[in-house]
């Protein structure tokens, strides 16, 4: 069963006929925001743009400018170089890879713009899935090469390079394009969605930092060293359900390399201590109570790791009443809630590493102590 976008409603799975209606847990959904297609990176480590580009499809709908299905790999093919130039600028000792995080995408859109999928798909002709396991080892071995020889010195031809590698995977981005009858460039695309690069924010909650403040986010990913705005879990939990109970929606960056994150159970929860591995989603657990320190200590010892990027698009709870967020993965719509999951609080306050989302989603309180 498809999830489809009609005259800017939402139709959603109904419990009862979901594949999980033998699952303890039982759903309520509370709040559910309008969104796109579920989609699959496949063999690709492009979560960040998919995510990010689910979310700004909904934040197209949300401004009323209909059900817009936007290129993920246009963000890929213009973050690429610019990884790339500051891998050399950094002597190799800068992440390069086909990671990033949300804000890349959102700066590809505030420089370039946005292009819909049907004039970049990033596929080969004939091709239908994404595999950049290729593309990625030769890109990261022609900057090796450039720096092993002092090419960098000579020329700055691992420039060209690079831009020809990018075209023959992902083909040229296009500088023009028609779309419903009319011809756009990417930067006037994204303004004819009323889209803004500036309306948008990152947020995270660690304690190595102060509070009320903006700091350079220390994961892998965040080849850019960009800043993120500080606050408590207390309040980050706070913004993520003011945020969609007000009918926005979030990117959601978080360690899944929990047992207890199963895409396949369509769920993450965080079972307390004494709960058996073997009852993980065949019985209701209880959870941990998240603490600060818990959550910085997790950090601090590589417990919990910037993993993977999806949206979030609801709220529901359970059968006892514990809040849950609705979380539209990326990667196909083969488990039981057709490629969505449902995450409890507790997992988001211990296991989420940041979140982005429109400036006006955070309570007004909050966005003042922080400055915007």
């Amino acid at each position: 069963m498809k999830l489809r976008i009609l005259l800017g409603l939402t139709i959603v799975f109904s419990v009862s006929t979901l594949k999980a209606q033998d699952h303890p847990y039982k759903f309520t959904e509370v709040k559910s925001l309008a969104k796109g297609e579920t989609e699959d990176q496949c063999k690709s480590g492009t979560c960040w743009s998919f995510a990010t580009i689910s979310f700004l499809e909904s934040e197209i709908l949300r401004l009323g400018k209909g059900n817009v299905d936007l290129s993920e790999m246009y963000n890929v093919r213009m973050t690429y170089p610019k990884k790339a130039a500051d891998y050399i600028r950094y002597q190799g000792k800068n992440q390069f890879g086909a990671g990033s995080l949300s804000h890349d995408a959102i700066n590809v859109m505030g420089e370039y713009g946005l292009v819909p999928e049907s004039a970049y798909t990033g596929l080969q002709t004939g091709v239908t899935e994404h595999d950049h396991n290729g593309l990625d080892a030769l890109l990261e071995s022609t900057l090796k090469t450039a720096l092993d020889k002092k090419l960098v010195q000579e020329n700055q031809e691992w420039r060209k390079a690079i831009e020809g590698i990018l075209d023959a995977y992902l083909g040229r981005a296009p500088k023009e394009f028609e779309y419903s009858g009319k011809t756009y460039t990417p930067a006037t695309f994204r303004d004819a969605m009323g889209l803004k690069a500036s309306d948008y924010v990152s947020i995270t909650s660690f304690s190595h930092h102060p509070f009320n403040s903006k700091f350079v986010l220390e994961v892998p990913d965040n080849f850019s060293h960009e800043s993120f705005y500080n606050v408590t879990i207390d309040e980050l939990a706070t913004i993520a359900e003011y945020a969609v109970n007000n009918g926005y929606s979030i990117v959601w960056d978080a360690d899944v390399s929990e047992k207890t994150f199963s895409f396949k159970n369509g769920m993450a929860i965080l079972p307390s201590a004494d709960v058996k591995a073997e009852d993980y989603f065949k019985k209701v657990v209880t959870e941990q109570k998240v603490t600060q320190a818990e959550r910085q200590d997790a950090f601090e010892t590589l417990r919990t790791t910037d993993d993977h990027l999806m949206h979030i698009t609801g709220l529901a709870k359970d059968q006892d009443g514990t809040n849950y967020f609705i979380v539209k993965n990326s990667w196909g719509k083969n488990n039981s809630y057709g490629g969505f999951q449902y995450v409890s609080r507790e997992y988001f306050r211990g296991k989420t590493i940041a979140i982005l989302l429109h400036k006006d989603a955070v309570p007004k309180e909050i966005r003042q102590n922080l400055g915007f």
